[in-house]
């Protein structure tokens, strides 16, 4: 059991990597694989991964801002049904890719496309598990045409707060130390600075918060599986005991309201930035990627 993680890590070159140098990862690129491909079969049986939809949802409202055609799309992640048919009724051609897509299987920061594919990039709920994402948004950036647009949205900073609560008393019950169980997560302020590392125009990052109530810690996991985002850590830690399970159940039990309904908080990111062009407005200074998306994506659309 896990939230989505991220690792921060800056890009190299793969060419001058060796044996040696290669960055460490901290993700296992067969678990995270494995842990998509189980989520789409338990989506299918319980009726969907109704948080990327929610994300789905709000990336097709935010494109209605932009009064532009797209040919080429890519879709990176989950593709629920209603983006791509939205993609669809505007007239896009989409391509599915992720470690377990329909179209092309791939990660993230290794996409096998050719410089300026696509009019269109989006990227739900997958980025914040990705090895190396300062390379997955360049990769993407360089996968775009001039005045492409690349939208994503992904778990950030501040999710999960009763669930890290539950592993926490899991641990101390379990007597064997505080394991890495919840993956470190990234803020809109760290993915502003992401984006303009990664060179996108008009790079964007805010957030919304979602909150979800549960009747029990395992409906919680079920959600998270079902969206394959469990513990897909390079190193796994040690299995729950009987003892540790109880705490974790009793420790999310105890934050329940009165009806016996735990809320927990999903943090959602969303980012938004397009391919340079000569003809765009100047970039944005540092640390000015907090902006409103709705502001941005409206003065697309105006001009």
């Amino acid at each position: 059991m896990s939230s989505p993680l991220v690792a921060r890590r800056a890009p190299r070159h793969k060419a001058a990597m060796t044996e040696d140098t290669a960055p460490r990862q901290l993700f296992s690129p067969q678990r995270r694989r494995m842990a998509m491909a189980r989520g789409q079969r338990l989506a299918a049986r319980h009726g969907g991964a109704f948080l990327a939809e929610h994300m789905a949802d709000e990336v097709v409202e935010r494109l209605g801002w932009v009064n532009r055609s797209f040919a080429d799309v890519l879709v990176i992640g989950h593709a629920p049904a209603l983006l791509t048919d939205a993609l669809a009724a505007r007239g896009a051609k989409i391509t599915l890719a992720g470690p377990v897509a329909r179209d092309v299987a791939c990660d993230e920061d290794a996409l096998p496309f050719s410089p300026g594919t696509f009019d269109l990039v989006v990227a739900l709920g997958t980025l914040d598990s990705v090895n190396d994402l300062p390379g997955a948004l360049i990769q993407i950036n360089r996968s775009l045409r001039p005045d492409g647009l690349m939208m994503a949205a992904l778990i950030g900073a501040g999710s999960l707060p009763r669930l890290k609560a539950a592993m926490l008393a899991a641990d101390e019950a379990g007597g064997r130390g505080v394991a890495a169980r919840i993956h470190p997560q990234i803020d809109v302020r760290a993915a502003g600075d992401l984006m303009q590392r990664a060179r996108f125009a008009m790079p964007v990052a805010d957030s919304d918060s979602l909150t979800v109530r549960y009747s029990a810690l395992p409906a919680l996991v079920r959600d998270l599986r079902c969206h394959g985002w469990t513990n897909t850590l390079a190193s796994s830690p040690p299995p729950l005991t009987k003892n540790a399970l109880i705490a974790a159940l009793q420790s999310f039990h105890e934050a329940a309201d009165d009806d016996g309904k735990t809320a927990e908080r999903f943090e959602i990111v969303y980012l938004s930035g397009w391919a340079p062009s000569p003809d765009q407005p100047k970039p944005a200074r540092r640390g000015s990627a907090t902006a409103s998306l709705a502001g941005v994506l409206g003065k697309a659309k105006k001009g």
